[in-house]
Parts: structure tokens; C-alpha cells; sequence
């Protein structure tokens, strides 16, 4: 039996979002859906730089309860995962607290809700003007309220190319 790696994802790879493609690509490894989740804690989700990137701060306890789904996914994918989000030079692959909302039918779990300990991508070294950003409870890249579009960049290795100015 293949060791699976549970993933919560809440910006773009989520299902709809323009890098979700990543998630089903077998070439990249295996991602299973398990269900539609939000952050047991509270958590800052902004979206910032020239690219309107969303990133969760690293600052358990502010911001607002953050939506996403979560992901069982194979080591594969799992390393694929921490390229894709520059990991550990951008993005630190943290373990959270996910509850989880449905089922990888969609069907809500009512009260029978789990939590479970997930990888997930924060933003541990960030300008301290970012953590005064509008925080989210729910990433579109279509923008919400006071929030821009995502606009899709070749390269963002380089954290410069993030700075939100």
C-alpha cells in the first residue's frame, strides 16, 4: 500500500483555480480528493504582489477561518508540491489543523466533521505590512471585495518577485 501525505490547499490549486491542472496531472504524481475543508484556526489569507498571489501568514490566530480542500497525495506529488511552492525558500510545508467539511462526493459531513493534521504552504518571512492586508476566508482568482485577479507568472522563485512593495 502506497503511503499517501494529506495536502490543504486554499489558493490556486484548489478545484477551479488556474493552477488546480497541477493537482490532476499524473505526470506530477497522484492527488485524491478527500473533501472540502476550512482551517481550524484562525489564519491570515492575503493576496498580495504584482502577481495577486494568495498567501497564508504564518500568524496562528488572526485573520479568519481559511476555506480550501484537502488532498491525499502520494510522495510524487508531494514533491512536486514543495517545488511548485518553493519550499523552504518561499513557502515553509507547515502541519495545520484541518476540519474537514464534506466528503470527496461533496456531500456535507454535518456534525460528523473530522479534523485532520495537514501539510500546508505558509508564508513564514514576510514584509510586516502584508499581516495589515485584507484578510480572506475564501481565495477566488477572479478577485473579490478590494481583492485583484490573479495574474499568472512563468517564474516566481525568486521571493523579490513577490514583494508587494
Amino acid at each position: 500500500m502506497m503511503s499517501m501525505i494529506r495536502v490543504f490547499v486554499y489558493g490556486t490549486l484548489k478545484t477551479g483555480e488556474p493552477n488546480y491542472h497541477y493537482m490532476v496531472d499524473a505526470a506530477n504524481g497522484v492527488a485524491r480528493f478527500v473533501g472540502k475543508a476550512r482551517t481550524v484556526d484562525r489564519w491570515p489569507l492575503v493576496v498580495a504582489s504584482k502577481y495577486n498571489i494568495p498567501f497564508l501568514l504564518d500568524l496562528r490566530g488572526q485573520g479568519e477561518r481559511v476555506e480550501g480542500e484537502i488532498y491525499d497525495v502520494d510522495q510524487k506529488m508531494a514533491d512536486f508540491l514543495d517545488d511548485f511552492e518553493s519550499h523552504p525558500k518561499l513557502y515553509q510545508n507547515t502541519k495545520i489543523v484541518i476540519e474537514q467539511l464534506t466528503n470527496e462526493e461533496d456531500h456535507d459531513l454535518g456534525d460528523g466533521k473530522v479534523t485532520h493534521q495537514c501539510s500546508a504552504y505558509l508564508l513564514k518571512n514576510f514584509k510586516p505590512h502584508m499581516a495589515e492586508l485584507p484578510c480572506l476566508s475564501n481565495y477566488s482568482s477572479h478577485g473579490v471585495a478590494g481583492v485583484n485577479a490573479y495574474m499568472e507568472s512563468d517564474d516566481l522563485t525568486d521571493a523579490k518577485d513577490l514583494d508587494p512593495g
